[in-house]
């Protein structure tokens, strides 16, 4: 509220339930913004924030209490008792909305509001500011301007607290586990989806209520299919498997990449791609520290993958040269980085009037540079040894003070690491 405008209102909407089929909903995850500054975990709700409101410039909408709903789905907590456990001024059953919402809107000469982010309420909130548009001529005084919210919260999200950091450490190992027991239970023969369950077991048992994404498990040539997520081939002898997926704890991600052979053993060619992959990931790691710029990371890693490919003869020229015709692209089609936090691909500014942003400490980040060699026609004049490879090395990073601290460290990735944790088996 500090840094918005003198006789603004922000409009802040939960989550919706979603229908999953028929009569049965997806499980409930709260809104990220709404979450971030409320910590309130149910449907239907509205935060409004008004500074200078008389009567309290902290506001919740929520659900009332109801015996018989609350007999089928769990307790609410209820307007009543709102400001004592979530730190409202004030709270109004969401039912009253229409009534009171617009009154609170009059006299506000901007709206802040997350635009686009929730159609079917921004559709509501028009509606009421055109309502009051209306009345004008009886001296109603409507707001001008509908702000995009993000340009304040999201910078906010993009520096982390320490308990935001706590709950991200926590993600991380949990997510670490589940990398460790899913190659410690690979085998030649199960499915993708057999592996895929260890992984969530892993999340589950440890606490975390659900995978922060869908999860990848790609066998073979599957891992060349960036967000592969059918996994329900089988997992041949001597193939790679790709996995890339984290938990989520207390609504914030972890988001990892592993990828080993599926019989224990690296062949020769499957290492000498993948120490180049983690050759980039560790440069990039090491490039992560205050001041860098965001895109630096990936500049480092591509420039390692580039020469990796060069000397195994699958790119033809010399750095330079790939770097101006970008034809690596056809082996690293994707960037090394994006945000972490609340959501997996977290929010907040990579670019700063047009240039790439310095890092900053307590933003958290993936580095996760990868090499993929489809069997296809672009590559069919590749030796058949490298086709149908996909690898992916993926951890992620808090700027700190001094440099960095990788979160995810736990989680095997040295070909010798890697190996040695599946020859223990489970």
């Amino acid at each position: 509220m500090n840094l918005m405008d003198e006789e603004s209102i922000a409009v802040i909407p939960a989550a919706s339930l979603k229908t999953r089929n028929r009569d049965s909903d997806f499980l409930f995850r709260q809104d990220s913004d709404f979450h971030y500054l409320t910590g309130f975990n149910e449907p239907e709700a509205v935060l409004v924030l008004a500074p200078g409101r008389a009567h309290g410039e902290v506001i919740l909408f929520c659900r009332d209490r109801e015996p018989r709903a609350e007999l089928y789905d769990g307790e609410r907590l209820g307007p009543d008792r709102a400001a004592q456990i979530v730190g409202v001024d004030d709270a109004f059953p969401v039912a009253d909305l229409d009534d009171i919402l617009p009154g609170m809107l009059e006299g506000r000469e901007r709206i802040y509001f997350g635009l686009g982010d929730h159609p079917e309420f921004e559709t509501r909130l028009l509606g009421w500011v055109s309502t009051l548009r209306a009345r004008e001529s009886g001296g109603a005084r409507p707001p001008e301007e509908l702000f995009a919210l993000k340009h304040l919260l999201h910078e906010q999200r993009l520096i982390k607290s320490a308990a935001e950091i706590r709950a991200m450490r926590r993600a991380a190992e949990i997510t670490c586990e589940g990398h460790t027991r899913a190659m410690r239970a690979c085998q030649p023969g199960m499915t993708e989806t057999q592996l895929e369950a260890e992984l969530i077991y892993a999340f589950m048992r440890a606490g975390a209520k659900s995978p922060a994404y869908s999860s990848i498990v790609g066998g073979g040539a599957n891992a060349c299919v960036l967000h592969y997520v059918d996994n329900n081939a089988t997992l041949k002898k001597n193939d790679l498997v790709l996995i890339d997926a984290g938990c989520e704890y207390e609504l914030y991600a972890a988001d990892v990449t592993r990828t080993f052979p599926v019989n224990g053993t690296f062949s020769t060619v499957q290492r000498a791609l993948y120490d180049i992959v983690l050759a980039a990931n560790e440069a990039a790691i090491e490039a992560c520290r205050p001041g860098a710029l965001f895109t630096h990371p990936h500049q480092v890693a591509l420039e390692i993958m580039i020469d990796g490919l060069l000397s195994l003869g699958l790119l033809e020229g010399d750095l330079d040269e790939v770097l101006e015709t970008e034809t690596y692209r056809n082996f690293c089609p994707h960037g090394s980085s994006h945000w972490l936090g609340l959501d997996v691909h977290d929010v907040g500014d990579q670019r700063v009037d047009g240039e790439p942003r310095p890092l900053e400490p307590g933003m958290a980040l993936t580095i996760e540079p990868g090499i993929y060699i489809p069997d296809n026609e672009v590559m069919a004049g590749l030796p058949a040894k490298y086709r149908g490879i996909g690898i992916r090395v993926e951890d992620d990073v808090l700027i700190t003070r001094d440099g960095h601290e990788v979160l995810t460290s736990a989680a095997p990735k040295s070909v010798q690491a890697i190996e040695a944790t599946m020859a223990q088996g489970l």
